[in-house]
């Protein structure tokens, strides 16, 4: 009996200290990425669990430590805390006024959630969403050149949309600007047939513009990339660049976009986005975190943006 209780504690004690299946290959397996430089260290948010969302650490952008979440399951967020159960998708995080603000989708609509801390426990005040009236996804703040908060998201059917944010960067500011402000309809955007997607939508703010980019066809589409467009206010109009896309099937790798854009330690600008697990069909799952430089040049009305470098496969630190 004492061997088969000692038996029974060796594997319980191995299959705790095992690896999750999507660890198995050491590339970090976050899709819809996010990454928040904070205090010189690279923190990375994704989708991955069930039953919240992810964070991961580096100081260098290549090898990353997980699981050190503060919060249930070593997650920055864990669904107790919040209004969703399931479908915890796209997560950002904005350092606002000393608070740090995640905002990701939870059950097909926006929400935001705050914690002191990068890696949480980020926690949902008001356990409702941001927007009750529609169903929405892929949600990124952006400030205008007056320091206004604003919002870009996804509206389920795949348009992408803006609203104005009240100064608390928590809620949806009433009888504000909401708008429909992209769509999918140029030949690389929808690839299949009947698939017009445009999705993961992120702003930033260069020299005057406004420059919003976003992913199209579906995400188990091979040829899933990235393009642009420009305007000269967040509520547009906007134009869409005549070089989309600016990522698609790069180094090798297919299934490439749902990014973000961010600034490492130097001032560089970078951008970090998913690929599929593998080439072939069925070879989605689970998506892995890949970053590149990214440069924005040309005239101040009408910037071109060219992803460049050598790309950067993050690794797992075991």
């Amino acid at each position: 009996m004492k061997k088969l209780v000692y038996l029974l504690l060796l594997l319980s004690a191995a299959a705790a200290w095992a690896a999750p299946r999507d660890l198995a290959d050491k590339r970090v397996p976050f899709a819809d990425p996010f990454i928040l430089l904070d205090k010189g260290v690279y923190y990375a948010y994704g989708t991955r669990s069930p039953n919240g969302i992810a964070v991961a650490r580096s100081r260098d952008l290549k090898h990353w430590q997980m699981g050190c979440g503060k919060s249930d399951e070593q997650l920055a967020l864990h669904k107790k805390d919040t209004y969703g159960d399931k479908m915890f998708w796209a997560p950002e995080v904005y350092k606002v006024k000393g608070k740090y603000i995640m905002y990701y989708s939870a059950e097909e609509h926006t929400c935001a959630a705050v914690a002191d801390h990068p890696l949480g426990p980020f926690r949902q005040v008001e356990q409702r969403p941001l927007i009750s009236d529609m169903k929405t996804i892929d949600n990124s703040l952006f400030f205008d050149k007056d320091g206004n908060p604003w919002m870009v998201f996804v509206k389920v059917g795949n348009q992408i949309w803006v609203t104005e944010m009240e100064k608390d960067c928590l809620h949806v500011k009433e009888g504000g600007i909401r708008k429909e402000i992209i769509r999918a309809t140029e030949p690389w955007e929808v690839t299949k047939p009947g698939a017009h997607i445009a999705e993961g939508p992120f702003v930033v703010y260069s020299k005057g513009t406004y420059i919003l980019t976003y992913s199209c066809n579906d995400f188990r589409n091979p040829d899933y990339a990235v393009g642009y467009a420009t305007a000269k206010s967040p509520a547009g109009p906007w134009t869409k660049a005549a070089g989309n896309p600016i990522l698609r099937r790069r180094d090798g790798c297919v299934g490439t976009g749902h990014h973000s854009l961010f600034r490492d330690r130097s001032g560089k600008w970078r951008i970090v986005y998913h690929v599929h697990n593998g080439t072939e069909p069925g070879q989605v799952q689970p998506r892995r975190m890949y970053i590149a430089d990214l440069t924005i040049s040309g005239p101040s009305e009408a910037p071109e943006l060219k992803v460049t470098g050598k790309t950067i496969a993050c690794e797992v630190v075991r």
